[in-house]
Formats: structure tokens, sequence, C-alpha cells
């Protein structure tokens, strides 16, 4: 890990923030400084971007890379996890771009979701495995304090936002069928997109709060008389909402307080089941940043 305070330092970052689609650098960062480090799991999407908004130390990353070059389904979202808690982030702000399911989620509009279905497949999905076992709750995937603050923030620069709302998490890269986008719709579904729920999955087990900030862009496919999703509209909404997305996130920095009533800064409790003798050493190296504070 280069140019940055280590974890644990009086400079270390708090806040991270996963800058999606139409997001790939943070505005305001005072002091800012690129960290590139080298995970047990591999590359992260690109350097870190390290800075201060508001008085509150802050992690930028860009989820595609500088220019938009990794496909959700190539994305290593262990690395990038893994790096989040190196730098020392309790809580991560995540924003993804969707498609919406729902007539009243406009394009334009932003969702806060608190749950997620899983359409992924061969995604890696856990920190866990190679001789550790554990089991972690995930009923409700996002952290819901951190929700409620989010979406208070987003309102208040102007943005439309529905609080609450069930993601699904494609595959990709391709968009929806209309066959596909009417079944979730049937669901109960509200908004789909590629990325969010590798990340939830992924900041439980590492005990870092997380929650989704979802630009919607389009109405998918379902809607009648609607086009097929295009990525020029796509990217025209993006376009137009980056801003708010910055200043939603940018607010957040200056305001959310670092304690929260929630349980997922200590969501591993009682979540390993494997005896700590039979755990082999080089599994105990890797995932020290993970389970350390258990005392395996």
């Amino acid at each position: 890990m280069e140019d940055t305070a280590r974890a644990g330092d009086s400079g270390a970052a708090m806040l991270g923030v996963i800058g999606g689609s139409g997001l790939y650098r943070m505005q305001g960062l005072v002091g800012a400084t690129q960290v590139r480090m080298e995970t047990p799991f591999g590359d992260p999407s690109d350097a870190f971007v390290v800075g201060s908004v508001g008085g509150r130390r802050v992690a930028f990353l860009p989820r595609h890379g500088i220019g938009h070059r990794i496909l959700p389904s190539e994305l290593n979202f262990r690395a990038n996890l893994w790096g989040f808690k190196k730098l020392g982030v309790d809580t991560i702000l995540s924003v993804s771009a969707v498609g919406s399911l729902r007539e009243e989620i406009e394009p334009g509009h932003i969702v806060i979701p608190d749950q997620l279905i899983d359409r992924t497949s061969g995604r890696a999905s856990t920190f866990f495995g190679d001789g550790i076992v554990a089991h972690v709750g995930f009923a409700d995937p996002f952290c819901a304090p951190l929700s409620a603050s989010l979406a208070a923030a987003a309102r208040g620069v102007g943005a439309t936002v529905h609080e609450g709302g069930t993601y699904v998490c494609m595959e990709g890269p391709q968009f929806s069928t209309r066959a596909e986008s009417h079944l979730y719709r049937s669901w109960g579904a509200d908004i789909i997109g590629m990325t969010s729920l590798q990340e939830a999955k992924l900041a439980r087990e590492a005990e870092i709060c997380f929650a989704t900030m979802a630009l919607a862009t389009d109405y998918d496919c379902w809607r009648e008389g609607e086009e097929a999703v295009e990525i020029e509209k796509v990217l025209a909404v993006l376009a137009a909402n980056a801003e708010l997305a910055a200043k939603t996130v940018a607010l957040m920095a200056g305001s959310v307080g670092e304690q929260r009533d929630c349980q997922c800064r200590r969501s591993l409790d009682h979540a390993v089941i494997t005896a700590p003798d039979a755990i082999p050493q080089r599994t105990r190296d890797r995932l020290a940043l993970i389970v350390g504070r258990l005392g395996l």
C-alpha cells in the first residue's frame, strides 16, 4: 500500500464511497492522494483516492475503474472491499445506476433499497472458504440507520427519493429481456442493477455498515410502449444526476456519524463455525484483516 496513512492511524479514512456508472471522481476532496494497493484477493478496480470532505476522512473508489473499463462480472469485489477495510473504513456509501421496475420510480429519481434478490452467477461473494466456514446473517442486507441518513441527505439536496425497495442484482452485461423484466415485477422488485449484491454481502462479512444510493436511469423494458433500454439515454440521465449524487455524498460525508444503532460491526459474532485449530495458517494470514477481532 502506498501514499497513505496505515489503517488505524489518526489520518486513516473512515467513510468509503463507491462510485458507480457516471461517478468516477469525487468532487470536493481536500488533500486528495491516490492509494494503490495489493490485496490477498488481487487488485482493486483502481487506485483509492483518499482525502477529506466536511472534516471527515473519505476513501473513494470508482467501481468500474477510471474510463469505465471493467464489466460487472469482472469486478474484483473482494479486493475492493478488502481495500476499504485496510484503509480503516467502517462505513460505505455505494452509488449505483439502476433500471426502474415501478411506474412511480421515474428516471432521475433516487432509491435507497432495503432488500436484494440475487440473479448473478459465478461471482465470488464471500471472503471465507479454503478451510474456514462462516455463515453471516443477511436477512436485512443494508444498514438501516445509514440508509435513513442517506435518504435524508438526498432529500436535502433536492432529490426525489424512494426510501426502501427491492433491488434485483442481475449478471449482465446485457440488459433484461422483456420476460425477465415482467418476472421481476411479479416478484415485487422495484429496481434492477448489476453490482450491489456482492458489495453488500462482503461489507457485512467485513463488518462495515453499507448503504446504496440507486440512481434510476430508465424503465428497464417492462413498460408498455417503452423502447428497449438504450445506453445513450442511460448515460444522458446519469450525466444529469452525477452532480446530485456528488452533492448527496458530500453532505453525508460531513454529517454521518461514526456511531449508530446497528449490528453491522459485530456481524461476525458467532458466525465462524470452524474449529480454530482446524483453520490452515495460509487462510488465517489471508483473513487476518477480516477476522482479527475474533482472535482466530
